[in-house]
C-alpha cells in the first residue's frame, strides 16, 4: 500500500499517469481526460447553475446536431455524490411542469436502479425477469466502423466517456438484440470507457435495453437514427445497405427466477441504511468512497476538521481495468476537495490502508460499502442522501417501485420497457 503525493487539479492526467496508470485500459501512455467532463465539486456546482430544464421532455432524446441536445450532462456528478438526487430535484423546482416532471422521473430511475442494486447485490449481473433477447441473425461485431451510427457511439464514448441516453439504448440493442453478444460483456465494455458508469445504472439499463427486465427489448434501427441524428446516415458507407433498416424481429425471453429481494424486501431497514447517525466513538479521519465524494456528503459535513482519506483500491481498479478518463476524474475531484481541506490519497488495499484508524463514513447503498465497512472501525456512520428511501415492496418493475415510493406526476403510467434511463 502507498501513500500518494496530493493532485493538483492543472495537473490530473500526469498524476494518473504516474501513480495509477498501470491500472488502466489504456495504460500509463494512453492516460487522457474526458474531453468533455472535468471532476470536482466546483465544476459540478457549475454544471447544476448552467443547467435549464425547459425543453427537456421534446430534447432529451436529441443526439445531434449536439447543440440540440437537452441531456442535462449533470450524470458523471450525480454518481460520484457531488450532486445527490434530492439537490437535483430541487434545482427544477418552479421549471416547465412537463420538462421538470420527466426529468424528476430520469432522477427516479436513477434512484430506482439504486433500490434494486442495494437489494440484490451483484446478482445484477444476472437476468432479473427473463432471459435477454439474443439475436439470431446476424452475428459477429456489434460495434462496425463501418456503421455511421456505431462509428460515432464509440468515438464519443472513447473520448468523453458519455454517451446521451439515446446512443446507449443503440449500443446495447446493437450489441445484444441485433449482434447476439453477451449482455454482461456490452455493459462491462461501456463501463470501463463511462465517466458515470455505474454498476446500478448501466446494470439495470442494460437489463431493460436487451429485455432482461421486461422481456421487452428495445429495437433500434436506421428509424431512430434518422430521427434523432438527421444527416448522419446519408454520411454512412452503409446507407444503401443498412443491416440495421428494419426493426429486429420481437423476441421474447424465457421467464427465470428472480434474485431474492427484487419482489419483496424483507428488511428494508437493511437496505436503506440507518436513518440518523450511529456514532460508537470519536472518529479521527473521513473515509470517502467513490459513491460520495462532494462537498456535501454527510460525513465531510458533520467532520470539517478531519482529514479526508481517499483509497484507489487497486485489487478492484485492476479488475475493472476502467479507462484512465474515469481515474482523471476522480483525481480531479480529490484535488478540488483539497483545496478547502486536508485530503489523503492512497493506493492499496482499503481495509489494509485503513486499519487501526477510527473513520468517519457516509453509508453507501453498494455491497463492497458494507463488505469494507465490516473490517473497518467506523466510529461514526453516517445515513446516505436517499431521494426516496427503501420502503420495502416490489422493484421487479419501475411502475410498481414507483407506487411504493412516490414519483412526479404520470411517472406511474410510462411505458418502462422501451426507455433508458438516468443518464440525465
Amino acid at each position: 500500500m502507498t501513500r500518494l503525493p496530493p493532485p493538483e487539479l492543472d495537473d490530473a492526467e500526469a498524476w494518473v499517469r504516474r501513480h495509477l496508470g498501470d491500472l488502466t485500459l489504456e495504460g500509463p501512455e494512453g492516460v487522457a481526460a474526458s474531453r468533455r467532463f472535468v471532476g470536482g465539486q466546483t465544476a459540478a456546482d457549475e454544471a447544476l447553475a448552467d443547467f435549464d430544464v425547459r425543453g427537456y421532455a421534446s430534447q432529451r432524446s436529441e443526439v445531434l446536431p449536439v447543440d440540440d441536445r437537452g441531456a442535462s450532462g449533470l450524470s458523471p456528478y450525480i454518481r460520484h455524490g457531488m450532486l445527490p438526487l434530492p439537490v437535483v430535484w430541487d434545482h427544477v423546482a418552479g421549471g416547465p411542469a412537463r420538462d421538470a416532471a420527466k426529468f424528476r422521473d430520469e432522477l427516479l430511475w436513477q434512484e430506482y436502479a439504486r433500490h434494486v442494486y442495494a437489494r440484490v447485490g451483484r446478482r445484477i449481473a444476472e437476468p432479473l425477469r427473463r432471459e435477454p433477447a439474443v439475436g439470431r441473425g446476424w452475428q459477429g461485431e456489434a460495434y462496425r466502423e463501418d456503421m455511421a451510427c456505431m462509428a460515432a457511439v464509440r468515438h464519443e464514448l472513447v473520448e468523453d466517456g458519455w454517451l446521451v441516453n439515446q446512443t446507449r439504448l443503440w449500443a446495447a440493442s446493437q450489441w445484444t438484440v441485433r449482434a447476439g453478444l453477451d449482455w454482461r460483456a456490452g455493459e462491462r465494455a461501456l463501463y470501463r470507457h463511462l465517466v458515470d458508469g455505474s454498476p446500478a445504472a448501466n446494470g439495470v439499463g442494460w437489463q431493460w435495453a436487451v429485455g432482461a427486465g421486461t422481456g421487452k427489448p428495445y429495437g433500434f434501427s436506421r428509424w431512430q437514427v434518422e430521427k434523432r441524428a438527421p444527416g448522419l446516415c446519408a454520411s454512412c458507407p452503409l446507407r444503401r445497405d443498412c443491416p440495421i433498416e428494419d426493426f429486429p424481429p420481437a423476441q421474447t425471453g424465457a421467464q427465470v427466477t428472480a434474485p431474492p429481494g427484487l419482489a419483496a424486501d424483507p428488511d428494508p431497514e437493511t437496505t436503506a441504511g440507518p436513518l440518523v447517525p450511529e456514532v460508537t466513538g470519536d472518529p479521527e479521519a473521513v473515509w470517502l468512497t467513490a459513491e460520495s465524494l462532494g462537498d456535501v456528503d454527510p460525513a465531510l459535513a458533520a467532520h470539517p476538521d478531519l482529514p479526508a482519506v481517499f483509497v484507489f483500491d487497486e485489487p478492484l481498479l485492476r479488475s475493472l481495468t476502467l479507462s484512465g478518463k474515469r481515474l482523471v476524474f476522480l483525481t480531479e475531484t480529490l484535488a478540488d476537495l483539497a483545496q478547502r481541506r486536508e485530503v489523503e490519497v492512497h493506493r492499496g488495499v482499503v481495509p489494509e490502508v485503513l486499519a487501526g484508524r477510527r473513520l468517519a463514513a457516509t453509508w453507501a447503498p453498494v455491497p463492497g460499502f458494507r463488505a469494507r465497512a465490516a473490517r473497518l472501525d467506523v466510529a461514526a456512520l453516517h445515513p446516505w442522501l436517499w431521494l426516496r428511501r427503501p420502503a420495502g415492496g416490489s422493484a421487479r418493475s419501475f411502475t410498481a417501485w414507483v407506487e411504493k415510493h412516490g414519483g412526479s406526476p404520470g411517472s406511474a403510467h410510462r411505458g418502462a420497457p422501451r426507455r433508458g434511463r438516468s443518464r440525465g
